[in-house]
């Protein structure tokens, strides 16, 4: 039960560290992907594509 917590809890910061990176590295280009409960809760049962996905809506949007 504790290494699934720790495991989720993992996955949570990781998920905010890779929008936070992507709104540093996308800033440039003023696309700006909000950091909220949904976008990381996404980008950590997603990964990589959530973010796609996240950039992708954005910019449809």
């Amino acid at each position: 039960m504790k290494k699934n917590i720790l495991k989720i809890l993992s996955k949570l910061c990781f998920a905010f560290v890779m929008l936070y990176g992507l709104n540093l590295i996308l800033s440039g280009v003023n696309i700006f992907i909000p950091i909220n409960i949904i976008t990381i809760v996404l980008v950590t049962l997603l990964g990589s594509p959530g973010i796609l996905g996240l950039v992708a809506v954005y910019l449809l949007i």
